[in-house]
């Protein structure tokens, strides 16, 4: 049975983030990004329907840049995590005012493995979302939940506290741009499986949220990613949810064959 097309409102481009995570150093970075460019033009990709971006490391954004900008390429990126702070006495933080100079359109914000193995708190991730507006950049806020609030059915309550927390303060025109990515954290590397239906429900509570927070029509215009081992197998299954406006994909994302698959996740609706 074919899946369903996803109904969201066509304000909402589907856009398909990699994230590398600290893999691949500049010049396999920019090996990388050249073969996707190639994979998606030959497959006659368009960035106009479903948007794709690139989230290296650090050390590997300049690289990135010169070579999108050099060769006009479609492609968008950003950076993995930023300094809540401009500038001073901050070993080893990279300040929001260096991403914009390096051209990033985005910056994830509270990913999983900040959260957990940086000790990052509901306030570090609030500063870190005013710091990325405050230099332009769009914040992609991510949330989700461990294995043990998933077992308690917590898993509504948990994300919506999370997002409470990092969007205190922020107005409703800086919502409108935001991208929020929810990664059901119980279901990557436990041997546990996160179904369509799961992605669904928290992927709608969070439009809840934003409606309720915001007003409808802002949270009808917010994408909403889902970010759980996402791989070209089940992506078209995933995007058929109302709520699902793309994907924030890890390991995946360094294969360039797979991450323009996924990308291209449209033309496997016929066959899902």
């Amino acid at each position: 049975m074919a899946a369903r097309t996803q109904t969201a409102p066509a304000g909402r481009v589907p856009l398909m983030a990699g994230n590398w995570k600290m893999n691949l150093d500049h010049l396999q970075g920019t090996h990388l990004v050249q073969k996707l460019d190639w994979t998606l033009k030959d497959a006659k990709h368009d960035h106009a329907a479903v948007e794709v971006a690139v989230l290296p490391p650090f050390t590997d954004l300049r690289s990135v840049q010169t070579l999108v900008e050099g060769d006009q390429l479609e492609l968008k990126y950003g950076a993995q995590d930023l300094s809540p702070h401009t500038s001073g006495a901050y070993t080893g933080d990279i300040s929001g005012a260096f991403l914009a100079k390096l051209g990033c359109t985005y910056v994830a914000v509270g990913h999983s493995e900040r959260r957990d193995g940086h000790g990052e708190t509901d306030e570090v991730v609030a500063a870190k979302v005013k710091a990325a507006y405050a230099h332009g950049l769009t914040p992609i806020l991510c949330c989700g939940e461990g294995l043990e609030v998933r077992r308690e059915g917590g898993q509504v309550a948990h994300v919506v506290a999370q997002l409470r927390a990092a969007l205190d303060g922020v107005t409703p025109e800086q919502a409108a741009s935001v991208v929020i990515a929810y990664e059901p954290i119980w279901a990557i590397g436990t041997g546990e499986v996160a179904t369509p239906d799961d992605a669904q429900e928290v992927c709608a509570a969070i439009r809840s949220l934003l409606a309720e927070l915001y007003g409808a029509d802002i949270a009808d215009g917010v994408r909403v990613l889902y970010g759980g081992s996402v791989k070209a197998n089940n992506v078209a299954a995933i995007m058929a949810q109302e709520d699902v406006d793309g994907a924030l994909v890890g390991g995946a994302s360094i294969d360039p064959a797979e991450f323009a698959s996924i990308c291209r996740y449209r033309d496997h609706l016929a066959t899902s």
